[in-house]
């Protein structure tokens, strides 16, 4: 599907409306990236993270395809309003955008959305990225953020979907070593991974419940 400004099928105010708009001193879509709600003390978590939820449940449908159907920070934004909503009628259009990998970044939000999800279907479509993705080991995508979900949902089903690729000298590991500087980075170790996507959905639950 070719890529389409908003403006161009009748919803040209979404980017300033969700992508753009500031709750801090930057963009909604960089906070996101960021991970910098998550942070303890952030100055502007509150007013951030209700102006998420609002958004999260009024957004319509043809909005968010609005979103998805252009650029990565639109892609980001509107997977995390999709995580945080719980619009699981998203999920094949998730799967087929993280499946594309057709930008950077967007990626990881796309995880969230699936890891927020929380069913068998969801781990299938991360499981079936890392077999797509992880033996490229010349290319850096949202790998780690596929883990980190797939290790989440393993621990919530009582599944083990995520040993296949973690056993000792399994594609994981291959997939790190690729690179000399991360072998040696706590970030990339699974446990690492889990934390962090558990840290972003236990958040969006905090959100959720309040």
């Amino acid at each position: 599907m070719p890529f389409q400004h908003p403006e161009e099928i009748g919803y040209g105010y979404v980017i300033e409306r969700y992508v753009t708009r500031k709750d801090s001193d930057h963009p909604r879509y960089r906070d996101l990236q960021s991970g910098r709600a998550l942070r303890p003390g952030w100055l502007h978590a509150e007013r951030f993270t209700r102006h998420l939820i609002d958004d999260a449940a009024t957004i319509t449908d043809a909005e968010l395809e609005a979103l998805l159907g252009y650029e990565w920070r639109s892609r980001l934004t509107a997977a995390w309003l999709i995580g945080v909503g719980g619009r699981t009628t998203f999920r094949e259009r998730i799967e087929d955008l993280l499946l594309a990998s057709e930008f950077c970044f967007s990626g990881s939000a796309y995880c969230f959305a699936l890891a927020r999800f929380g069913t068998h279907a969801d781990a299938e479509i991360l499981a079936s990225y890392l077999d797509r993705y992880l033996p490229r080991t010349d290319l850096r995508y949202d790998q780690p953020a596929a883990l980190g979900a797939l290790l989440r949902l393993d621990a919530h089903l009582g599944t083990h979907r995520a040993d296949h690729f973690t056993q000792p000298g399994g594609l994981w590991d291959q997939w790190v070593n690729a690179l000399a500087h991360l072998r040696a980075d706590p970030a990339y170790t699974p446990a690492e991974l889990r934390r962090w996507k558990d840290s972003q959905c236990d958040f969006a639950d905090g959100w959720s419940r309040s």
